[in-house]
């Protein structure tokens, strides 16, 4: 189905608040009004919502997702880090991020010049 990209700010005043109204059956061309809001997952920028994709598309699985986005682990982290951060998600903290990365070096998800980049990043 070709659709329309959703709006996710108010073309006149720039809110973000916005909730559905109407939606209409595509294939009896039912209406149904109301006040609907969207989900977390639905108010993400378009390239969060790209990055989700990947990212589910690959369970998770940090390695794959470098291999078919063609970036490093600590961009993968980070942008994951910021979709949670948009999904209003508190981070974990830097214990927890330095422990995550060493986790993922033992287990040889990533190389060690990957960790050292990734651990130096922690400390900015």
């Amino acid at each position: 189905m070709a659709g329309k990209y959703r709006i996710t700010k108010c073309p006149a005043c720039g809110s973000v608040d916005l909730e559905i109204a109407r939606f209409r059956c595509t294939q009896c061309g039912t209406i149904v009004e109301g006040a609907f809001v969207l989900s977390r997952l639905a108010n993400l920028p378009e390239d969060h919502l790209r990055f989700v994709e990947v990212f589910l598309r690959c369970r998770g699985n940090i390695k794959e997702v470098e291999r078919e986005l063609g970036i490093s682990y600590p961009t993968v982290r980070s942008r994951l880090d910021r979709v949670v951060h948009a999904l209003g998600y508190t981070d974990g903290s830097v214990p927890e991020k330095r422990k995550e990365i060493l986790q993922a070096l033992e287990q040889q998800e990533i190389e060690p010049e990957e960790a050292v980049r990734a651990l130096r990043e922690l400390g900015q």
